[in-house]
C-alpha cells in the first residue's frame, strides 16, 4: 500500500511542483474555480536608524540581503569620538575653562603637533607655556604622538636613553 502511495506522489506531484518552480504563482483549478497563490519570496527590510538630535555625535547605518529563500537586515550607530571631543572642548570653553578646553583638544595629534609647532605647548600636569615644554620634554612617552616622536632621526639619542632606563631590571638581590 506504501508503494502505490509513493508511485503515484512520484508520478503526479513531483513534476507538477517542478513545473511550478519555474513560477513565482501556482495556479490549481478545482471544482469550485480556480486559485492563484503567489509565492515571491518577501524582501528583507533594512532598519530604519533614526537620529531624531542634531546635537548626537553618532552615524546610522543599515543594510539588508535577501535571496530566494533567506534574508537578512541589520543597522547599527557608529560613534563620532572626534565630533564628542569638539563639543566637549566647546562646552568646557563656554564655562570658563579655557586651560581644560585646550588640554581635551591635545589629546588629537594633530592638534598636539599644531601647537608645538606654534610655539604653544600643549597643557600637561596643570602646567602651561614654558613649564608645559619642560614637562613634555622630560616625559615625552605622554606625548599623543609618541610612536612617531620615537622614529625621528633628532629624537634617537633620548630614545636610546628612555629605553636603557626603562629596560634596567632591579636587582632585589643586591645589599644596601
Amino acid at each position: 500500500m506504501n508503494y502505490i502511495l509513493l508511485i503515484i506522489y512520484l508520478v503526479f506531484l513531483i513534476p507538477s511542483t517542478l513545473y511550478a518552480a519555474d513560477s513565482n504563482t501556482v495556479s490549481s483549478s478545482t471544482v469550485t474555480g480556480t486559485t492563484t497563490v503567489d509565492r515571491t519570496p518577501s524582501t528583507a527590510v533594512s532598519p530604519n536608524v533614526i537620529i531624531n538630535n542634531q546635537d548626537v555625535c553618532t552615524t546610522g547605518i543599515s543594510g539588508a540581503a535577501q535571496s530566494a529563500w533567506f534574508g537578512i537586515s541589520m543597522g547599527k550607530t557608529i560613534r563620532d569620538k572626534n565630533c564628542e571631543r569638539l563639543k566637549l572642548a566647546r562646552s568646557l570653553y563656554g564655562m570658563g575653562m579655557k586651560v581644560a578646553s585646550v588640554t581635551l583638544l591635545c589629546q588629537d595629534v594633530r592638534v598636539f603637533k599644531a601647537m608645538m609647532m606654534a610655539g604653544t605647548p600643549c597643557p600637561v600636569d596643570g602646567k602651561i607655556g614654558e613649564a608645559a615644554k619642560q614637562i613634555w620634554d622630560k616625559e615625552p612617552y605622554r606625548r599623543p604622538d609618541y610612536q612617531e616622536w620615537r622614529n625621528k632621526r633628532e629624537n634617537k639619542d633620548k630614545v636610546k636613553e628612555l629605553d636603557t632606563y626603562h629596560s634596567e631590571e632591579p636587582n632585589w638581590d643586591e645589599d644596601y
